[in-house]
């Protein structure tokens, strides 16, 4: 048996993360750069969490509050500046995926003065300052991968930064999804859910990884019943955050596979949401494998009979209605199966027909 295995996150779980462990920032550096979304993170209560824990252990910080969803690389270098004109010691990215990704790619133009959204993708392997993530949504995962997913307007798509920035520290409080709706409760679950599946049937699997992919199916098992019933109680929020950072670390490992690939341009072309993009997909792709035995022992674990039940709950949840042709389908498969890279982690060999069937399947009516 061999496999290799890496989380370097500090990872605090529970109620009162953040003021509890506080002495984790000033171990950073003496100022921060505070990244979020526009609104929710103040709303939520984390803000004010955080910048009290600053205060109390004397670290200075400094404010960057425009994070959109699906991040742009132009953000990403406007936050920076406030970063690098402050000779910032280290990131903390509060909110879901977007203000999460933006940390750390932040982080990486702050340490690397001379990379802007031109060079980036040609850099090579670039350092960062530190990063700390404060989770506010239950799907990401990024609070503990090494990813940053932005948004490239020149080439017309998310993608990968294509650096390592693992967070020194992620802190997890369930109490900052409370007031979230059921409609992102939903798709940020879904995301969870796909990271799940993609980092279970995936060719970098192991031993390891595995036992992060079946337990997170475990608590999947009651998430799926309360997002069904509208049933989001603390005990739902506190497992389905559980089980969203149980898929990152999972995915920090293996990477995602088709349905993460595919999603991408329904998002930046059709304005879907991330994890429901990606949800819409799932099923064709599961049919799509030759091999079942690892679907198999997913629904094992879920304690579901067959691909048909997985079937209904998907389709309980996932409401999509988009027009996209053909033509559109094609051209994003064509460039989807002309980057290998992309098609690796799917463990059977994929045609171009492959990706068209799933992507006919799920979308055109």
């Amino acid at each position: 048996m061999k496999f290799k295995y890496a989380m370097p996150t500090e990872i605090y779980f529970g109620e009162n993360s953040v003021l509890n462990n506080k002495e984790v920032f000033s171990k950073l550096g003496s100022s921060a750069l505070i990244v979020t979304g526009r609104n929710s993170a103040k709303k939520n209560g984390s803000y004010n969490d955080v910048t009290m824990a600053l205060k109390e252990v004397g670290v200075e910080f400094f404010l960057f509050d425009e994070v959109e969803e699906n991040p742009s690389l132009e953000t990403i270098e406007k936050g920076s500046s406030i970063g690098k004109e402050n000779n910032v010691d280290f990131v903390i990215g509060i909110g879901g995926g977007s203000p999460m990704d933006a940390a750390k790619a932040m982080a990486i133009f702050i340490k690397n003065p001379k990379i802007n959204a031109d060079n980036i993708f040609d850099a090579g392997k670039l350092l960062a300052i530190p990063v700390v993530e404060v989770a506010t949504t239950s799907g990401t995962g990024s609070e503990v991968t090494q990813y940053s997913i932005v948004t490239s307007n020149k080439d017309k798509t998310k993608k990968n930064l294509g650096q390592t920035v693992f967070p020194k520290a992620a802190f997890l409080d369930y109490k900052y999804t409370s007031n979230l709706s059921h409609e992102i409760t939903v798709n940020t679950a879904l995301d969870a859910f796909t990271h799940l599946v993609e980092g279970y049937l995936n060719s970098n699997s192991t031993f390891m990884s595995d036992i992060y992919g079946e337990k997170g199916f475990e608590l999947f098992n009651f998430c799926f019943d309360k997002l069904l019933k509208s049933e989001l109680s603390d005990e739902f929020r506190e497992k389905v955050m559980l089980a969203s950072t149980i898929a990152g670390i999972q995915i920090a490992q293996n990477g995602t596979s088709l349905p993460h690939g595919m999603g991408y341009p329904l998002t930046y072309f059709k304005g879907i949401p991330h994890g429901l993009a990606n949800a819409a997909l799932t099923m064709e792709y599961l049919k799509n494998f030759k091999d079942k035995t690892k679907i198999d022992n997913m629904l094992k674990c879920l304690k579901l009979d067959s691909l048909m039940d997985l079937e209904q709950y998907l389709k309980k949840l996932v409401n999509i209605n988009i027009d996209i042709t053909e033509e559109e389908i094609l051209d994003y498969s064509n460039k989807l199966f002309s980057n290998k890279d992309k098609l690796k982690n799917h463990p059977e060999n994929v045609e171009l027909t492959d990706i068209v069937k799933i992507y006919s399947k799920s979308l055109l009516k």
